[in-house]
């Protein structure tokens, strides 16, 4: 990296008090055990993302995912993206253990929304794979995972799915007395040691949150050579130098929340401020390291019962000042800011016989600069409006009492203004008209079975990286390059679900279909860049890049998404789930790059009064359908274990053990662009206990 300056300090605030806030909020997380009289509230975990009128998860068209409480919990890792592996259709960028950001049925980057209480986080991890995202699942009380278009209710970018962590940081509910919980953790692969805390109190109306965390990691120990066989032989270049440890992974990151509300009968109205802060090594350069920041502001109120026309408001705001400084041997040499406001306003209208729905309008203003020689984007402003509609409606037509339509549309105009910069003197400038709409329905057969389909049209306005981007781009290895003269992305969508459930037991089965008529993706040239931009003519591995190029193309995105859970006998259930996809460019019939294979997994979860015990296998297939020039990937079996174990004190206490990667195997992730230098962590084993009061 050239043009380097000297590294600032990092800027004093949240950082400089996290600990002081973490101590604190463990104090107060304490106090509980010796009290006489605590009032202990327990949120329900319901799904507010895929359906604003708020209904039970079995209720829902769209396919939705809660994870919350003692579940969440157990299931954290350090990063979204793998908090989230898990889950039936959701696989991880994998960017190292420090950068992962969801990938849902194939698609990920610009086409999958991560939100932050409904409100879309801004930070720059759609733009590179290296660029962490700014939630840390230590805090998060609940995440929801809408799989398949949302576009409907959240814009183009959620035409693959939605990813929206919940953290209460704004008291929604009165709070009485105390409330909160602790977490601490140790080991693991790369012997993290975390710590955190989460504290609201309230006197039934006025009601105050505070939240903090520590997250301290070392680099990864791995079971065998970073850099996999297939690219030591593919690329003599890679050498297998790096055994046992996978070098630059380590990472330290802190932050907290302070929040507050007003709440009453029929609502709430409230504030809060967070801080992240992170510094962890990148990976793919072994003397490069990111120092990111963000701080956000939201301000949110919702009111019920309102009148006989409309009888809910519900209003979201957040400010973010997001900045990711990438350092080499202490100088910055790549700024990227990301700075901007997004909100919406909801109205929900009381039932009209059968009809009941709301109307919004959303916004967003956004400032994003790249700052440096390696900046491959110019800075661009992008402003975007929109107005949706959605409604649900029982039918009570003979034979069809059991059907449940819902249908709805948006409307949403995109425009970005690029400044003038080294690689285009002149200002370029682009406005888009996008236009999505959705009609599903739910089918209840008897108690036990249902069915639900949902079919839509979506349309996504182009990010400013795939119509500005020109240069290197060293987290992926290539030179990339946008196209200016982009239409909307395209596509029309089908989803199926069976589901049954009965007392204890669940299974649900669902087919998808994706065609998108314009898919902007990135394609190879067959051209090789240096890393200024000039053609190469004396071709060089180490001084040169091959140059990508961002084109639309037609392509298909199919699959199957299974998970059941099975009481076998008292105490002791079978979860089984299974995923696959399979997405190709239709334009040249071939695959598309990152694709995961076939996934299949099978659990035992064990609990009988304070003890549980789960012991839980996913294989994943090897994947030999490749994009061009792109690798294929061996398949693994992961096989993981967790112990925990409920202390009998007055405080609600657990201690609970996870072993990972039991067989000790070779993980590299499909969908990863770092597959073949970074692969997943060494067997391991982590201890933690967790408190809720």
């Amino acid at each position: 990296m050239n043009n380097k300056q000297s590294a600032p300090r990092r800027p004093t605030g949240l950082h400089s008090i996290a600990p002081k806030t973490l101590a604190l909020a463990i104090s107060l997380a304490i106090i509980p055990a010796w009290a006489e009289q605590t009032t202990k509230i327990e949120l329900t975990a319901i799904p507010v993302t895929g359906n604003p009128l708020g209904v039970a998860s079995d209720a829902l068209v769209v396919p939705v995912s809660i994870l919350s409480g003692r579940e969440l919990s157990l299931r954290r890792e350090a990063t979204l993206g793998d908090t989230l592996n898990s889950i039936p259709g959701v696989s991880a960028t994998h960017f190292g253990p420090n950068a992962s950001r969801p990938v849902i049925r194939g698609l990920d980057a610009e086409r999958v929304r991560i939100m932050q209480n409904g409100i879309g986080v801004l930070d720059a991890s759609s733009l590179s794979f290296d660029h962490a995202v700014t939630i840390d699942p230590l805090v998060i009380e609940q995440i929801d995972v809408v799989r398949g278009p949302a576009a409907l209710l959240y814009g183009g970018s959620a035409v693959g799915g939605v990813v929206n962590a919940i953290d209460h940081r704004i008291p929604t509910e009165p709070v009485k007395g105390i409330m909160g919980r602790t977490e601490a953790r140790l080991g693991g692969p790369d012997n993290q040691r975390n710590v955190a805390a989460v504290v609201d109190v309230g006197n039934g109306q006025f009601a105050m949150h505070a939240d903090a965390y520590k997250r301290k990691t070392d680099d990864l120990n791995i079971p065998g050579f970073a850099v996999s066989n297939r690219k030591h032989q593919a690329d003599s270049s890679k050498l297998q130098e790096n055994h046992g440890k996978l070098i630059n992974s380590n990472a330290t990151s802190d932050g907290g929340a302070l929040g507050a509300s007003l709440t009453f009968d029929n609502g709430y109205v409230g504030a809060s401020y967070s801080g992240f802060n992170s510094n962890y090594g990148t990976v793919a350069e072994a003397a490069v390291r990111a120092d990111m920041k963000s701080q956000r502001w939201d301000v949110a109120s919702e009111f019920k019962g309102l009148g006989t026309i409309i009888n809910r408001l519900k209003t979201r705001m957040a400010y973010t000042d997001y900045q990711h400084q990438e350092i080499e041997d202490g100088n910055i040499g790549t700024t990227f800011k990301n700075k901007g406001v997004e909100g919406s306003i909801e109205l929900g209208h009381a039932k009209f016989r059968n009809l009941e729905g709301v109307v919004g309008f959303q916004f967003q203003n956004t400032r994003f600069e790249a700052l440096g020689e390696e900046a491959f984007v110019p800075p661009v402003q992008t402003k975007n409006h929109a107005i949706y509609v959605y409604e649900e409606m029982p039918l009570s037509v003979w034979r069809l009492e059991k059907l449940k339509l819902s249908f709805g549309g948006r409307a949403e105009h995109t425009t970005l203004d690029a400044s003038p910069w080294e690689k285009s003197p002149m200002a370029q400038a682009a406005s888009f008209n996008a236009y999505s709409y959705a009609l599903g329905g739910l089918y209840t057969l008897n108690p036990n079975w249902s069915l639900a389909s949902n079919l839509s049209h979506n349309e996504r306005a182009p990010s400013y990286f795939e119509l500005y981007a020109d240069g290197a781009h060293l987290a992926t290895g290539q030179y990339e390059v946008g196209n200016s003269a982009f239409d909307k992305e395209r596509s029309n969508s089908l989803d199926g679900q069976i589901r049954w459930k009965d007392a204890k037991n669940s299974f649900s089965f669902g087919a998808y279909y994706t065609r998108f008529s314009r898919f902007l993706g990135l394609l190879d040239t067959g051209n090789r860049r240096l890393r200024n931009g000039d053609p190469d003519t004396t071709p060089s591995d180490e001084d040169s890049l091959p140059e990508v190029q961002f084109s639309a193309f037609v392509a298909s995105f199919k699959g199957l998404e299974a998970e059941g859970k099975f009481n076998l006998v008292d105490n002791l259930d079978l979860k089984l789930r299974g995923d696959y996809v399979r997405a190709s460019n239709l334009d040249n019939n071939q695959a598309l790059p990152r694709i995961t294979p076939l996934r299949l997994g099978a659990g035992l979860h064990y609990q009988k009064n304070a003890l549980g015990a789960r012991l839980d296998v996913l294989h994943a297939f090897s994947q030999n359908r490749t994009a061009v020039d792109e690798l294929a990937t061996d398949g693994y079996t992961d096989v993981s274990a967790l112990l925990s174990y409920k202390l009998p004190t007055k405080l609600n206490m657990e201690l609970f053990a996870k072993a990972n990667n039991l067989l000790n195997q070779e993980i590299r992730e499909h969908a990863s662009f770092l597959k073949d230098l970074s692969p997943a962590g060494e067997r391991s084993m982590l201890i933690g206990i967790r408190a809720d009061f």
